[in-house]
């Protein structure tokens, strides 16, 4: 799906609502291999599939936190553009959770709500609740507080 398109200027107007949501994204081990040796965590648990399936109470590999983490940019891309901006950057988080583990092999998609927006200088602020889903699970796999500063 194309992602939705939000004006730097209606933003004031979409607090508290749903802004955006990702497309499904695969979650495959070559993934979670490549993740595993660019931030060198090769816990057995996300990249040992048979000791996974073994010994780990979820009967498999799963993938990283972080790096579920690392892919925001990537599905809030295709979640929403925001138009009428020179630059937008990832600020930071207030919170973070991942309350469920993403198994190697599912597929997540990400939702994004405006929470608050304020003016900075040269810009806007925006605060958005992301949750990540994995396709079938009741719990998100991750919920965070993310902190994008836009600048026109």
């Amino acid at each position: 799906m194309a992602p939705r398109s939000i004006s730097i200027n209606e933003f004031n107007n979409l607090v508290g609502q749903d802004i955006g949501v990702s497309d499904w994204f695969d979650v495959t081990q070559e993934r979670v291999n490549a993740f595993a040796d660019a931030t060198l965590d090769h816990q057995w648990i996300h990249i040992d599939p048979d000791r996974a399936k073994r010994e780990s109470p979820f009967g498999g590999p799963i993938a990283h936190g972080y790096f579920t983490l690392s892919l925001f940019p990537h599905l809030l891309d295709q979640a929403l553009t925001v138009e009428g901006v020179k630059m937008g950057l990832n600020y930071g988080l207030n919170k973070l959770r991942f309350p469920a583990p993403v198994p190697v092999g599912s597929r997540i998609r990400a939702h994004a709500k405006l929470q608050g927006v304020e003016q900075i200088p040269g810009g806007m602020q925006a605060i958005m609740a992301v949750t990540v889903e994995v396709e079938g699970s009741e719990k998100p796999a991750c919920a965070a507080e993310c902190v994008f500063r836009y600048y026109t």
